[in-house]
């Protein structure tokens, strides 16, 4: 049975533990972590307790904290420099009047900017990052390797950065074939390897089914979905059922990806960020859906709600209790929405005025369980074993 589920929550000012205190129905926050640095997406190994949060910015540059030991203390593995080591390399008697000192140059420096993702899968890690780029470490974390076949794959040349940049933010595998990947890269679209990473797929078909119509120009075209991907998850059960977030709707793939139906229909809008699947019923996911990319990005009519499919996207029903119903103008990012394994599941999502909502019966009814904190970029959740 496992204990009481640990969400891990990154934001722009570092990174956040919320557990349940003393056993009971009450949480608690315990943070900042990392220094502080922004922190686009966390995850954590049941089996160990280990957390590893990446992150960065220009000014930090990419790097990947871990902790073993429950988020008292963290060690920062770095890809790449940010503005601020660049200064303290180029002025070492400031620098040293400060208290500080130029380690070596971060193997990556000048080709990424910042991670987005981080996965556990298997006995290694994997972390995406801006631009898009994969990175893969078989030593917990320590040091990290460039996933060589995706940055060469023959359509690179072509990717286009969405709002955000060009980045590798999705992280998807097969538990019992480790071997099988997906990413998703916005604004590229799915890619797809079974050989470990040796080589890769783009995964953007439509199927054949009737689409959605539209002329938004993030929304793909009669053959192909948009490449604007938003946030992808994987059905559990051993199949090869993946839904999609895409910046112009929901979409639902029966065979990893190789074709895409549009489940749009049932929604109030076609624009949205996360999207969460439930941890032993393949057919239950919840998705968020916003006003649209030019009218604000919050919820429809400022009334919030998670919108849940019971029968894999074929039809909606709008989850609200709990949740304010006027003046409701938070947006919820693409890596800010998680469930845990309990029965009832619970989901948990984190918005961009510092909150955190739960629900411990799969969306019927939802609590506040934080509130005032940074700007929530992504949550997930930690079971130990």
């Amino acid at each position: 049975m496992p204990q009481s589920p640990t969400l891990l929550v990154g934001t722009t000012k570092g990174a956040f533990l919320i557990d349940r205190r003393d056993g009971g129905q009450a949480w608690s926050v315990r943070g900042p972590f990392c220094e502080g640095w922004p922190i686009n997406h966390m995850t954590g190994d049941p089996e160990t307790g280990a957390i590893w949060a990446a992150g960065g910015s220009d000014w930090q540059g990419a790097g990947v904290w871990r902790s073993t030991d429950g988020g008292a203390t963290w060690q920062l593995s770095k890809l790449a420099w940010g503005e601020f080591d660049t200064w303290v390399a180029n002025d070492p008697a400031l620098a040293e009047s400060l208290g500080l000192s130029a380690g070596p140059e971060a193997p990556y420096t000048g080709d990424i900017k910042a991670l987005w993702s981080v996965a556990k899968v298997g006995d290694k890690l994997y972390t995406g990052a801006k631009p898009a780029t994969l990175f893969v470490s078989t030593d917990a974390g320590e040091t990290w390797d460039k996933v060589e076949g995706l940055s060469n794959h023959p359509s690179s040349d072509s990717w286009q950065p969405g709002a955000a940049g060009l980045t590798l933010h999705t992280i998807l595998a097969d538990p019992a074939q480790p071997e099988k990947l997906w990413v998703g890269i916005s604004a590229a679209g799915v890619f797809a390897s079974e050989d470990a990473g040796a080589t890769w797929e783009r995964r953007n078909r439509r199927s054949n089914a009737p689409a959605c119509q539209h002329s938004h120009p993030a929304a793909g075209d009669a053959h192909e979905t948009g490449h604007c991907v938003h946030n992808m998850v994987r059905a559990p059960g051993g199949t090869d059922l993946i839904y999609q977030q895409n910046h112009h709707g929901v979409h639902r793939s029966r065979d990893g990806g190789r074709s895409w139906d549009d489940v749009t229909e049932g929604l109030p809008s076609t624009f949205g960020f996360p999207i969460a699947v439930h941890p032993t019923d393949p057919q239950t996911i919840w998705t968020l859906p916003l006003n649209g990319d030019m009218a604000g990005r919050y919820p429809p009519d400022a009334s919030a709600a998670v919108w849940r499919s019971r029968d894999g996207g074929d039809t909606w029903e709008a989850c609200r209790e709990g949740l304010p119903q006027g003046a409701c103008f938070f947006t919820v990012l693409r890596q800010a929405m998680a469930t845990d394994k309990a029965s009832p599941a619970g989901v948990y999502f984190g918005t961009n005025s510092g909150s955190v909502f739960a629900t411990a019966d799969e969306g019927d009814h939802w609590e506040e369980i934080a509130r005032h904190l940074p700007t929530v970029l992504s949550v997930d959740v930690l079971h130990r074993a």
